[in-house]
Parts: structure tokens; sequence; C-alpha cells
């Protein structure tokens, strides 16, 4: 990691100069800049922040961020994360990657996550095919559809990324275009500043596989209307507030089911769901170990300056002593 200062950065702090290998014109670019310039406009430094890569192309990602950057195993970025958000609360900590790594391989680790609702962000990269190993259909790709990348139209059922998210626990989701990078930028920020599981579904051409659903499919009108749906534009209320009474989260949750399956002639983008009545990980660990609130793992000492081990395990071992 670079070295920074104390002045309050830009979007260049974040930059770093490494050769791409992303393909022209993919959305991961898009992400890419929105994430950069998110973390600037909420003036967090590079080492406050840890990003966390799945496998693929959208799994590159965190080489080109000048922040801490882990690349994990196909699938397993959700508990990788997990345990750097114990291990370090104060750490702002976000997830990438794409569709394949996130709700294929990886989809019993995500719902597993929704379970805890840590204060993690879970950026989806949704461009429907494996990219990096030549355009299979990913588990996002609606059945019956053929890229030019498929030798026959897939046979398998698409999953839906928001509706599983919110059958899992997530608290914040949400949905944004790659292209779009206001927009997108202002969908981080919101989804990182969540107190609490947030996933940002992005969806994105692939150039080079998926020739269905590229930029001018996605920028079609008609009869002056854009395919992309803004919610909070349209006047859509994703707020479930920390004291909401039953009769509004029904009312909420109600809205979000029968909204987040469109995917026709108009395609919702923007704050899906914001609910803040249910409590963080963290916070339920604090209350069942106090001490964990000044002294999580990052910040004890485990070591005397000898190197003698600091940690008294004998309260453990008279738990189990028979």
């Amino acid at each position: 990691m670079k070295t920074t200062t104390t002045a309050k950065p830009n979007a260049k702090a974040f930059r770093v100069d490494y050769p791409n290998d992303w393909c022209p014109g993919c959305g991961d670019f898009g992400i890419l800049g929105a994430m950069q310039q998110a973390f600037a406009a909420m003036a967090l430094v590079p080492h406050e922040i840890a990003l966390v890569g799945g496998i693929g192309c959208s799994g590159k990602a965190q080489y080109y961020v000048n922040c801490y950057g882990v690349h994990t195993l196909h699938g397993r970025p959700l508990p990788f994360a997990a345990g750097i958000k114990l291990a370090k609360p104060e750490l702002t900590v976000v997830i990438v990657g794409g569709d394949g790594d996130g709700l294929g391989i990886g989809a019993g680790h995500f719902v597993n996550a929704g379970r805890r609702n840590l204060d993690l962000t879970y950026i989806l990269f949704n461009n429907e095919v494996y990219g990096l190993t030549k355009g299979q259909a990913a588990p996002t790709l609606e059945m019956g559809l053929q890229t030019k990348s498929l030798p026959e139209p897939t046979i398998q059922s698409s999953i839906d990324g928001p509706s599983l998210a919110h059958a899992s626990g997530f608290t914040w989701i949400g949905r944004g275009y790659s292209y779009n990078v206001r927009h997108l930028t202002d969908l981080v920020v919101r989804a990182v500043r969540h107190p609490g599981l947030a996933y940002l579904e992005v969806l994105q051409p692939c150039p080079t596989y998926n020739d269905l659903h590229d930029k001018e499919w996605y920028s079609q009108e008609e009869n002056g209307t854009s395919r992309l749906w803004d919610l909070q534009q349209d006047g859509y209320d994703a707020l479930i507030p920390q004291n909401a009474t039953q009769e509004v989260h029904r009312e909420r949750t109600q809205a979000f089911a029968q909204m987040v399956t469109r995917w026709d002639s108009r395609i919702p983008v923007g704050v899906m769901l914001e609910n803040l009545a249910i409590s963080t990980y963290t916070d339920r660990i604090a209350k069942r170990v106090p001490p964990y609130r000044d002294a999580p793992p990052a910040r004890r000492t485990i070591a005397s300056a000898t190197g003698h081990p600091a940690t008294d395990l004998s309260g453990m071992f008279s738990e189990v002593a028979v």
C-alpha cells in the first residue's frame, strides 16, 4: 500500500499504477471508478479500507484500488471479509465479486452471511456470464437465453440476487448500472454507510461474451421511458426505520417483493431496501462478551516482548475439564 498523507483524499488517492487486463468497454471500469470516487467522497484514506475479491474478472478489482486487498478462493470472499471485520471492526470492508463467484459456488456463504448482519458491503458484478473462462452461462442468465458464447440456450433457471439477499437477511439491498457512474457512486456511498450487511448488484455489459444485454440494450427507451427505472426518482420508499412498527415493516417488505422481480421493459435500479431495525453481529457479540467492544482481536496483545504467548487459556480448559 502506498504511503498516504492526512490531507483529504480525492479519487486519485485510490488509483494504482498497475497494468489492467480487463477488456475494452467492460463494465468493470465503471464500477472501479465508482468505488474510487465513493471512497473519496466519504473522506476515507487507503489504510482504512480492506477490499476482498473472489475469482473472475471482477475479482481482480482489489488490484486496481489503493487500499488493503485480499484475493481469495472462488466463492469465499464473504467469510474472508467476515473474519477481517470481526478482527478489526473499524476497517471499512468491501467485497467485490461476480455473479458466478457469489451466486454460484459462493451461494452457501452468501446465504449464511445474511444471518449475521455484519457491517460489510458486497458489490456483485452482474454480467450474466463467466467472463474469465470464456463466457459460460452464469447463475443470473435467464433460462432460454443464448449469448454468442453459448452453443445452445441455457437450460437452467436464473437466480435473482436481490431476492436471495432479502431472503437471506441482508439489511441493505440496491442495484446500479456500471455505465452510470455518478448514480453508482452514490449507491456505493449509501451501501458502505449502512450499519449492516449491504448487497449492491451492479448490472454491467460484457462486450466480449454477452451480446444480448449490451450497452445499447440497457440504454433503450420505449415511449420516452428508459429501460432503467430509478426507484428514488419515482418516489419509492425503501426505508424500514430502527423503531419501525410491524405495519411499516410489512408495507416495505411487500413493496420490495412486488418490485424486485421486475425484469422486462423496465429494470428497477436504486435503493431497494434499507432496514435499520436489525442489530449488527458485532453489537450482539459485544453484549455477550463486553471486552470485545474495546479489545477486538486485532487490538489485543498476543505475545510479550520476548515472544511468550500472552493469552490465558485456563478458563477455556476448565470448562471442558472432566
